[in-house]
Formats: C-alpha cells, structure tokens, sequence
C-alpha cells in the first residue's frame, strides 16, 4: 500500500472528505432531532433512556463529533485503497465502533453521577471537581502529546496499515486509529458527562476544540491551555456546583450535614 502526496494531489479533494463530512453532519441533525423532540437538556444521569438507548445517542454523538475530524486520513486511505467502497466503509466502521464501544464506559458513569446527585450531592460535587481537574491533569501529560501527535500525523498510521492483511484489515484499521483519538479524548469526554451529556453547547464546543488539536499548527499548545483552563474550570466548580450539571440536580439541595461534613445534631431534651 503506497500513498503519492504530490502537488496535484494537494489540489483535490477527495469524495471521501465529502462523505466522511456528511456523515458527521448527518449525525448532528439526528442527535439535534432527537433531543429536541424528548425535549432533552443538560442534566445529570442517562437522561432516563435505556443502555440500548443511551448507547444509540452516545454514538451519534461520537460520529457527529469525531468524523470530520478523521477526514484527513480518510482521503490519505481511499488513495491508498483506490477509492474502494467497500474499504472505505469497513474503515469507517471500525473508526465509529471503537468510539461507540466507549458509550458503555459512558453510560456506567452517567448512571452513578445521576445517583450520586440524587442521593449523595456534597459527594458528587467533589466528584465533579475531581473529574474536571482530572481532564486539565491529563491535557498536560506525555499520553496525551503521544496520542496527539499520532492524530495529527495521519502518513505514519497508512504505513502501519499497510502491513495489516485478512478480510478485516480495513475494520482493524479504523479500529485503531479510533483507539487512538480515544486516548487522545477521553477525558474530555468524562467532562462531557459531568456537564451533562445532552448539553449541546458543550458538545459543539468539544467539536470544534477536538477538530483544532488535531488540525491547526498550534494544536499542541491548544491542548495544553484547555489542560490549564480545565483546571480553572474545577476550581470555579468548587465553590459553584450549579456549573457541573452532569452531577447536580437544581431541585436538590447539598444536606447540611454534607457541607458540614458532621452529622446532624439531635434534639436534647
């Protein structure tokens, strides 16, 4: 499997871009549609669908986030391919699946935040606080530059590919560039979940940041000043739980004895 990257091929624009940016659009309408017409918002838990559900949304979301950013190297694979739909298909299938498979990682720790904030919310307050420092922690780690760099450097990924054989190859492929953006983005995705999963603007946001680490030059250092500004984040959560509503329900009041940290006092006689 070889790949020219000549003059003439900078010029044009490979229809897998077209498509691959398709998808993804056509992805942020379904979520868009379906949100809308269950009336969701941002807030905390699994927003009461099922784990077949929850997982269904989680992948939209994940396609209408993360496709247009693999389109780069998708254009580098149908050359590398000859265009083959099939391939191409099988690729894109496995990138997809990758991120889907994290949905149940996703809708597990949805599920504790939502009981959390509704049976313990001083607990999931620091819990909050912890998962957002914890993503500004883990922007500014050697993993995360690791994992950054092989996004950002799709030729390198065709050259592993092309020793891949079998009729999965192209699925195993995807598979692990997929494995790869995860690493890169998980625990944004954590903070997804902690400002609530349906939050849309957070989701647009997430889009476009992802979409900058992984394309403009300065994408390095990008993903090191939101390590910085997601620290920040944490700290202003801390002294205002409402910011976090992946882990906080308005309607429910932190008990005093969990501010307090003491248990409450007992009427003396």
């Amino acid at each position: 499997m070889t790949v020219a990257v000549g003059e003439g091929t900078r010029r044009r624009t490979s229809p897998a871009v077209g498509v691959t940016f398709g998808l993804g659009l056509l992805a942020w309408i379904a979520f868009v549609a379906w949100a809308t017409d269950m009336g969701m918002a941002a807030g905390p838990g699994t927003m009461g669908l099922s784990s077949v559900g929850f997982l269904v949304m989680w992948t939209l979301m994940m396609a209408a986030m993360m496709l247009p950013t693999v389109a780069p190297l998708v254009s580098l694979y149908a050359r590398s391919v000859q265009h083959r739909p099939g391939r191409l298909v099988m690729f894109g299938a496995g990138y997809v699946l990758a991120w889907a498979s994290t949905g149940v990682v996703a809708f597990g720790l949805a599920s504790l935040f939502d009981e959390l904030a509704q049976e313990r919310p001083g607990t999931a307050h620091g819990v909050a606080v912890v998962a957002l420092a914890g993503c500004g922690v883990y922007q500014l780690t050697p993993m995360k530059r690791w994992c950054l760099r092989h996004c950002r450097s799709p030729i390198g990924h065709l050259l592993t590919y092309a020793n891949y054989k079998g009729t999965t190859r192209d699925l195993r492929a995807g598979s692990h560039h997929g494995l790869l953006c995860i690493g890169c983005c998980w625990m944004l995705m954590v903070g997804l979940v902690v400002v609530g999963v349906m939050n849309l603007p957070v989701m647009l946001g997430l889009a476009v940041l992802i979409a900058l680490e992984k394309r403009w030059r300065y994408g390095e250092h990008l993903a090191r000043a939101v390590g910085v500004g997601a620290i920040l984040f944490a700290i202003a959560v801390a002294f205002a739980a409402g910011l976090a509503p992946g882990l906080n329900h308005p309607d429910k009041p932190m008990p005093m004895d969990e501010m307090s940290g003491t248990a409450p006092l007992t009427n003396r006689r």
